[in-house]
């Protein structure tokens, strides 16, 4: 056993690896932001900047190969550990300067930019941060200062695993000021402190281990009131991370078990469950089944809400939507769904069938209809004799052709006899009037 014990810690062993004078001179060279490393920085965060706006993951990585963000975070872990204020001091000045050039340079992009996804997914994904952040962040942290301080260098890209956890958090609160969207701004801004601190934590961390000499002697009372505040500091940020964290896993096992539960009673008797929502939320969560074929009974509902339990889903957590079922025997799922669609196709096709004749309908009376009360006005101005005049519809028979065609009567009333020459005026004046001229007169008495 001892000897698998020192194989393994030979195979794990990295003191002999790493050459902390070099690493020290790489981070002070690599801490200072100006001239092409302001550009530089710039440039990547409009590139990321444009990834997040199209939702573009290549596009966000190609941003972080070429990001300059990791010297400032890697002089604090390391100003930390060595206690070199003067690193420190320097670190926290640049540190502030990127983080200014960074915010500035994506709000200009996003203030200028056309493009507002409905779902933008990636920026999305920066501002609700949880303690799987905190490990990116960690062990990115690591793999930073772990390549930094090796004698021999590899293939890791340390820039990459700082600019990942760093590049897209600062991009979306240049979001969240562009669209004065607060959740945008600072929950990305939480994320990005998370990720800022705990990189530098890996640092701190990697220096400790790599026994990186110290710049100055610290008394021990300096040292736990340093160790004090660390933990505090630590403890404000990782807590509210963990909550988010459970609250998400909270949120996909619920999802999880609703549809869990919608498959296995997809079939209820004579009933279908064909669609389903889910509505999460922190103090009550519910689901919504849609349900299609009979109607569930009590006793069916009573088993759905004692299968939801196995789920840890309670029976108030359950709304079941009835509106696409029917009555019917026999009925199979294909046969309820092919109903559901017949059904609706069926309903459009009449309302549209009926819309259709209506306006139809609509046009032939107005284009039709008699003129019943201008007529009768015009008469009666004409002929102070005629007291009454009603206008129909009727058809006629001609004795020759025997073919039959519309006819309009008229009734007309009189306070004396109508003579021939009253009949005839009335009769013609109606055949140009009405643009008719089959139009009978008949005195009414």
């Amino acid at each position: 056993m001892k000897k698998y014990a020192k194989k393994l810690v030979a195979l794990v062993n990295i003191r002999e690896h790493v050459d902390y004078r070099t690493a020290d001179s790489s981070i002070r060279k690599n801490i200072a932001f100006k001239g092409p490393n302001v550009i530089i920085l710039a440039c990547a965060i409009v590139i990321a900047s444009v990834g997040l706006n199209v939702n573009s993951i290549p596009v966000i990585i190609g941003a972080m190969l070429i990001s300059p963000v990791m010297g400032p975070i890697l002089g604090l872990g390391l100003g930390l550990g060595t206690e070199d204020n003067s690193l420190l001091k320097d670190s926290l000045k640049n540190f502030a300067i990127m983080v200014i050039i960074s915010i500035l340079a994506s709000s200009v992009f996003f203030f200028l930019s056309p493009l507002t996804l409905e779902n933008p997914s990636e920026l999305l994904a920066r501002t609700n941060p949880t303690i799987y952040d905190v490990l990116i962040a960690l062990f990115g942290g690591f793999a930073g200062i772990l390549e930094t301080s090796r004698k021999e260098k590899g293939t890791v890209i340390s820039g990459v695993a700082i600019a990942t956890a760093l590049m897209p958090p600062l991009c979306t609160v240049g979001y969240g000021i562009s669209r004065l969207n607060i959740t945008f701004m600072f929950g990305a801004l939480y994320l990005f402190l998370i990720n800022t601190i705990f990189i530098a934590l890996a640092t701190f961390i990697a220096v400790k281990l790599f026994k990186f000499p110290a710049v100055q002697i610290a008394d021990e009372k300096h040292k736990r009131m340093s160790k004090g505040w660390y933990a505090v500091i630590l403890v404000v940020i990782i807590v509210p991370s963990i909550l988010t964290a459970v609250n998400v896993v909270r949120e996909n096992n619920f999802k999880i078990n609703a549809a869990e539960l919608v498959k296995e009673n997809k079939n209820m008797g004579k009933s279908f469950v064909y669609d389903y929502r889910v509505n999460y939320s922190r103090k009550l969560s519910t689901i919504e089944m849609f349900v299609a074929g009979e109607m569930l009974t009590d006793e069916a509902k009573e088993m759905l809400y004692n299968e939801a339990e196995n789920y840890g889903i309670m029976r108030s957590q359950i709304i079941i939507h009835e509106d696409a079922t029917i009555v019917r025997e026999d009925i199979s799922e294909t046969e309820i769904l092919k109903g559901i669609y017949e059904h609706t196709d069926r309903q459009i096709k009449v309302l549209n069938d009926s819309i259709i004749k209506l306006n139809n309908r609509i046009n032939e009376l107005n284009n039709s209809a008699i003129p019943c009360n201008s007529v009768a006005q015009e008469l009666f101005a004409q002929h102070p004799q005629i007291t009454n005049v009603s206008l129909t519809r009727g058809s006629s028979v001609d004795a020759v052709s025997s073919t039959e065609s519309e006819q309009i009567i008229a009734f007309v009333t009189c306070d004396e006899p109508m003579t021939e020459n009253l009949h005839n005026q009335i009769e013609r004046w109606l055949k140009v009037r009405l643009k008719n001229e089959n139009v009978l007169v008949v005195e009414a008495k």
